[in-house]
């Protein structure tokens, strides 16, 4: 009789899967297959068979994903600005390395925020950046004394510059480590 009862539950347990395999959608089965087919579908204007539950996490994990990229760009960047500016002992050694640095991590934010279109500036990422920028100094100036030992109270408590200081090629700010 427990031989009955186990092959009962193993037969159940079985259809179980069957009918939880049968129920995924591409989706959860083959995410690039998935994707290939909506953007088919979007192109040939068949909304009505879009997945539009999945297709909305996803874009919604784009915005996520391109915010989460601006806010650690522009702590590095931060970063490194920091060294340039504070970082005496190092400085002489890696000024050049530390300025391309910071035109890289501007460039990578310029391009992120651009309009795909036109090349303008995404007013909404633009706006963004300013809301973290305060967060993003502090982690930055975090970072940065655990990497330097220098005493954090030498830092200014606000960022050393505006933020479109902060993302003009041009711009550096002064040294003002201790000579």
């Amino acid at each position: 009789m427990p031989t009955l009862i186990f092959l009962y539950n193993l037969k159940v347990s079985f259809i179980d899967h069957l009918i939880t395999a049968m129920d995924k959608t591409l989706y959860e089965q083959d995410y690039y297959l998935w994707l290939e087919k909506t953007i088919s579908l979007l192109e040939n204007r068949q909304f009505s068979e879009l997945d539009l539950e999945n297709l909305i996490e996803e874009i919604k994990d784009m915005s996520r994903r391109e915010r989460q990229k601006l806010e650690s760009l522009l702590t590095k960047l931060l970063e490194h600005l920091l060294k340039l500016t504070y970082w005496q002992s190092k400085r002489d050694y890696n000024k050049n390395k530390w300025r391309r640095e910071i035109l890289n991590f501007r460039i990578q934010i310029k391009r992120i925020i651009s309009n795909k279109k036109d090349g303008n500036y995404n007013t909404n990422l633009v706006s963004y950046l300013t809301e973290i920028l305060d967060q993003c100094y502090e982690d930055a100036c975090h970072l940065f004394v655990e990497g330097s030992g220098i005493d954090k109270r030498l830092l200014s408590a606000t960022p050393i510059g505006s933020i479109n200081q902060i993302l003009d090629e041009n711009w550096f700010p002064e040294f003002l480590g201790e000579d």
